[in-house]
């Protein structure tokens, strides 16, 4: 092959990718929304913010559980939950048992889940981060997301730290 068609082929590959990362992303109607700023919304965060503080790759993974309710009247139904990096993963636990663990779209498939939350019903996401997954280049403060996509407005959660060797 000649070297105009390695780059022609080189470039079909690169936009071949990055239409399936586009086409993978979920849509949210509002990445920011949460309970406290959306009426629609029908789960209940107890939080909807966790700071790990400082925390070192060397002692490995770290997790939060964070409680969610439904306060409405009406079921309601999980859709999807994923995360803004391939180094968190998300979890539903529910009545003992663990749906997921989920992670980052584009890096593995984001399956629906589709598990209802009954009126007053509670649950637990759970999220685990693994500070060395970025390796010696992810130490410093970081910032994470995980969304809940579900029948009523999206939810999202923050995690943080700072991240030391």
């Amino acid at each position: 092959m000649n070297t105009k068609t390695i780059i022609i082929s080189i470039l079909a590959v690169i936009v071949v990718f990055g239409v399936i990362i586009w086409i993978a992303k979920p849509s949210s109607q509002d990445g920011n929304a949460n309970t406290d700023l959306n009426p629609e919304n029908k789960l209940v965060l107890q939080e909807s913010m966790f700071d790990f503080g400082t925390i070192s790759m060397k002692d490995g993974k770290v997790s939060h559980s964070f409680a969610i309710k439904n306060d409405s009247a009406e079921k309601v139904i999980i859709k999807k939950i994923y995360t803004s990096c391939m180094c968190t993963e998300a979890s539903l636990v529910k009545n003992g048992n663990r749906f997921g663990p989920f992670g980052m779209p584009g890096h593995g498939l984001v399956p629906s889940i589709n598990q209802s939350i009954n009126p007053g019903e509670e649950s637990v996401i759970e999220v685990v981060f693994d500070p060395s997954a970025h390796g010696p280049s992810g130490v410093g403060k970081i910032q994470r997301s995980i969304t809940i996509e579900n029948s009523g407005q999206p939810l999202e959660l923050q995690m943080s730290a700072v991240v030391t060797p």
